[in-house]
């Protein structure tokens, strides 16, 4: 085995740097090469509307309409939201915040969905799909609630369920695949759920971001990551067992997009490369090392850093909400992911919270206009975190 990874670790290390001397690019960017041992310095403090657009939705509150503002998918007229835990709830709003009508059809019926692990919004279709977790399957809905047919798991995946479902075209959904044997990226038809296009991405053997105590019976994440990213047209894949993260192409071409070294698969305990957030010019990342404490429950140590395209460097970085007078942190590993090109992530911002800053000046712009409407009970504010236009 050592034999196999010496071979493996030469090879890729050729790859690199034929790749980096023929400069292929994602559009006009060189392969980057991140190290995921190092710790990296200086700090740059970052406010997020100097490299992305932020746009501020409040969730209108009535009787019927009181969550927690979970939002599952946002398009160009409505949003959808549910409760973190799952009561099988739909909220749409419109896309001002708008309270329109709410859907439910849990129970166990042919028509109906158990457990609602994600929602995906297809308005040119008029279509949500509803990830019905345990009966791994895909429940399909007029905007309305109005049932229309079922995407039925066309390969076994271990009794464990797709993850990342995102809208890729007309025609399909794109998901990942972790624990099929052949795990890979997907595409499958939004008419019957089989598969029109697998993506696969070498790697030697399967690496998982998980520790296990067999005599507990328990295993335990660091927390969720995203494994595909929309970018300038294309998309990013994060595979853990590869050391590449691929651009994938109309074509359904892979292309390189930037490599970590060492090579995962010569690590023992592993350091994990995570993405957060691409803007024009910041790459936001992460390494999580895969050491986990049963006894004190703590494990999993990370390190936050970012690339600077501009000045072709890694960082550290902090960066803040500008709508703050004073200093307000934005967490990159805290932001959830949108299905939508112009649109990157969102986070909801307690109305209490809001509400108590106002008070104390220590908001300005456009979230201290809604904040003076607010009141402590009201539903959350969505904050949608923009790409520049």
């Amino acid at each position: 085995m050592k034999r196999i990874n010496s071979i493996f670790a030469i090879i890729l290390l050729l790859v690199v740097m034929t790749s980096c001397r023929e400069k292929r690019h994602l559009g006009n960017d060189d392969i980057i090469i991140v190290d995921v041992t190092k710790g990296y310095s200086p700090q740059k403090d970052l406010i997020l509307q100097d490299f992305m657009d932020v746009e501020y939705i409040p969730l209108e509150t009535n009787d019927d309409f009181l969550n927690q503002g979970f939002v599952q998918d946002i398009g160009k007229e409505i949003i959808i939201v549910k409760n973190r835990i799952d009561d099988g709830n739909i909220y749409v709003y419109s896309r001002t915040g708008k309270a329109l009508w709410k859907i439910n059809r849990k129970g166990q019926g042919n028509e109906e969905y158990s457990y609602i692990f994600g929602i995906i919004l297809d308005e040119d279709n008029k279509e949500i799909y509803v990830h019905n977790h345990y009966e791994r399957n895909i429940q399909v809905y007029d905007l309305f609630g109005k049932y229309k047919r079922s995407l039925q798991y066309k390969e076994k995946t271990n009794n464990v369920s797709y993850s990342d479902i995102i809208n890729y075209n007309k025609d399909n959904l794109i998901c990942y695949d972790a624990y099929n044997k052949d795990r890979a990226f997907v595409l499958i038809s939004k008419q019957d759920g089989s598969i029109t296009q697998k993506i696969n991405i070498p790697f030697e053997e399967i690496k998982f971001l998980r520790q296990v105590d067999t005599g507990r019976n328990a295993s335990v994440t660091p927390g969720p990551y995203r494994k595909i990213f929309p970018y300038k047209g294309n998309w990013l894949l994060l595979e853990l067992s590869s050391d590449t993260v691929y651009s994938f192409l109309p074509d359904y071409s892979l292309r390189p997009f930037l490599v970590r070294a060492p090579s995962i698969q010569s690590m023992e305990p592993e350091v994990f490369l995570i993405l957060r957030l691409f803007s024009d010019r910041y790459y936001f990342m992460e390494t999580i090392k895969n050491v986990y404490d049963f006894d004190t429950k703590r494990g999993f140590s990370k390190t936050f850093f970012m690339y600077d395209k501009q000045e072709k460097a890694f960082f550290g970085y902090a960066v803040y909400n500008g709508d703050f007078s004073t200093p307000k942190e934005i967490y990159m590993n805290a932001l959830r992911p949108v299905n939508k090109e112009d649109v990157d992530s969102w986070q909801a911002l307690d109305s209490h919270q809001l509400v108590e800053a106002y008070k104390k000046g220590e908001l300005k712009g456009k979230l201290k206009e809604i904040a003076a409407t607010l009141e402590d009970e009201d539903n959350p504010v969505i904050m949608l975190i923009k790409h520049k236009k």
